[in-house]
Parts: C-alpha cells; sequence; structure tokens
C-alpha cells in the first residue's frame, strides 16, 4: 500500500507482480527495484533516502491502526497449533517494524525470538535473518522449516539449509520446497 502510493506520486507504472518483487526485501533494495520500473532512475542518494523516509512514515501510520482483524486466515490457529504441539517459533523479517506489526496484531507471545532488520546486516534472499533466528533459538539451520510469502524469503531459507514452505502463488515462489496456497488448511503432519 506505501509503496503503490509512493509510485503514484513518481508517477511510476506499479502491478501486483511489482509488489511480489518488494516482498521480504530491505526497504532501500525495495526503493532501487520501485525506482527501476520508472523513466527516471538517476535520483540523488539524498531523494532517494528521502523516499523510503516518506514510505516508513506511511506504513508506520497504517501498521500504528492495525488490529486483530488484519491477520490473514489460518495464521493465527497455525501458530496455536504448533505451540500446543512444543514446536518454538521464531520470526525472521526484513522489515524493522516487525515487532510492531506482532504487537498490534496480537501476535507477539506467539514468537519465541525475533529477528528482523534492525538484528542484520544484509536483506533476503541472504540467508543471515534466519541463520541468526535458528542461532537465538539454539538449533541447527537444517531442522528449521521456514514459512514464507516472498520468493526473497523463500531463497534465504533455501541459502541457509532450511526446509522452505511458500505460502501464496507457487509460480511467485519457485524456489520453495513446499507449496500452501494459505495456512487455511495447514497440518504440521504433512511437513
Amino acid at each position: 500500500m506505501a509503496w503503490q502510493a509512493l509510485a503514484e506520486e513518481l508517477e511510476i507504472p506499479f502491478s501486483e507482480h511489482d509488489n511480489e518483487r518488494l516482498k521480504g526485501v530491505s526497504r532501500m533494495a525495495s526503493l532501487e527495484i520501485l525506482l527501476s520500473l520508472g523513466n527516471n532512475p538517476t535520483y540523488s542518494a539524498s531523494e532517494k533516502e528521502a523516499f523510503a523516509a516518506l514510505k516508513n512514515e506511511r506504513y508506520v501510520a497504517y501498521i500504528s491502526e492495525m488490529d486483530a482483524s488484519e491477520i490473514l486466515t489460518g495464521v493465527k490457529p497455525t501458530l496455536e497449533n504448533l505451540r500446543e504441539q512444543g514446536i518454538r517459533i521464531a520470526l525472521g523479517s526484513a522489515s524493522k517494524n516487525a515487532p510492531l506489526i506482532l504487537e498490534r496484531t496480537g501476535l507477539l507471545r506467539y514468537f519465541d525470538e525475533l529477528v528482523d532488520g534492525n538484528d542484520v546486516a544484509k536483506a533476503k534472499p541472504d540467508p543471515e535473518v534466519f541463520l541468526r533466528g535458528a542461532e537465538k533459538m539454539g538449533l541447527p539451520p537444517e531442522t528449521c522449516v521456514v514459512f514464507e510469502d516472498s520468493e526473497a524469503g523463500c531463497s534465504a531459507a533455501k541459502a541457509a539449509g532450511m526446509y522452505a514452505v511458500g505460502i501464496g502463488k507457487a509460480a511467485n515462489l519457485p524456489s520453495a520446497d513446499e507449496h500452501l496456497a494459505s495456512l487455511e488448511a495447514f497440518s504440521w503432519k504433512e511437513i
């Protein structure tokens, strides 16, 4: 939503496919992708910083209004099911706003560990965010399963030596080991 608004202001065509490319990627990398879609890819570093700051202001305003109604179907029951089975859960996100989102939606209590853009130097598809999560949990990477809605995230999970479950359209997540249209019908036993 915030990227779409920025694209419109800069008169850059922006499609659902373009939005998919931004998922799981750092703010500045996302901005570079967005700007590459337009006719004027030569902005100064200070202009780019201003664009990124504007996008983040809008996004923070949006997430400050979030509540449990924003949770995608199947997410909460899946987290509850994993907890009931004693499976530990970590979040690995490129977003520096991940803790706020989890707090606003009431999901923070389900996570044992959080690793976000404040904790890592490299964004997905680099595996750092997931390797740091496994380290914080005290788990070998090869024992971890990653649920991801972005190709960058699936690629990062694979690079970390983890099993990647892509959530969403399989065509958008080619590197995932397994695909689920949503978490609505998820069963841990199937993984």
